[in-house]
């Protein structure tokens, strides 16, 4: 995907979406209630703190990535509308679950389903694996599902957004095969066999010298 996002851009353009499926009427946001959206304590995670400059300076880069508009909207108050659904086809359900990892980070289906049930009906975990797939499947890729952590039963989804997850570049990039492992053991193996020998001339050399 050609948009990169940091993770206040990310804050900021979830915060919106949230907004508009769950309190319509109060939206577009002036930047006061959209840097209020940015910093509550629920259904955030990390809970940031940001200001008003910082928010005002990520709707600028926002809006020269067409991610984000200023209206005015019969007040004389500038506020702010999200400009994703210009870009992405994206059915309610595929919207809200999006927001949702936007707004929490990587997350479970059966976590995505529970928390993103309040923007957009999602029956069960089934339908929520369908909708997260349709994200990964989108083109551009708007997802991932990310490798399962070890202790954990089920994989996490994560937006690409901000680009490829560390984490699964780290995977991708230690990923041997069987051939590449095999060959690997071997080189160590005839390393250590050379090492072996060598210690043994040197202690033979060492006994002949009583």
């Amino acid at each position: 995907m050609d948009i990169v996002l940091n993770e206040k851009e990310v804050r900021i353009i979830g915060s919106l979406i949230e907004k508009e499926m769950t309190t319509p009427e109060y939206y577009p946001l002036s930047l006061n209630a959209l840097t209020n959206a940015c910093n509550q304590k629920s259904n955030r995670n990390p809970i940031v703190s940001y200001d008003e400059s910082t928010v005002e300076n990520g709707l600028k880069r926002l809006e020269e990535k067409d991610l984000v508009r200023e209206v005015h909207a019969g007040s004389r108050v500038p506020k702010y509308i999200h400009s994703l659904l210009d870009m992405f086809d994206l059915s309610r359900q595929e919207i809200s679950i999006l927001c949702e990892i936007m707004l929490r980070g990587p997350q479970t289906a059966g976590e995505l389903r529970s928390r993103a049930d309040r923007m957009s009906k999602i029956e069960n975990i089934e339908e929520a694996e369908k909708t997260v797939q349709a994200l990964i499947e989108h083109k551009p890729p708007l997802a991932i599902k990310l490798p399962r952590e070890t202790g954990r039963k089920e994989s996490r989804y994560m937006h690409l957004f901000s680009g490829m997850p560390l984490e699964k570049a780290e995977v991708e990039a230690t990923t041997e095969t069987s051939e590449e492992r095999t060959l690997r053991l071997e080189e160590e193996v005839t390393k250590l066999r050379a090492e072996l020998d060598e210690l043994k001339q040197a202690f033979e050399k060492f006994r002949s010298q009583f």
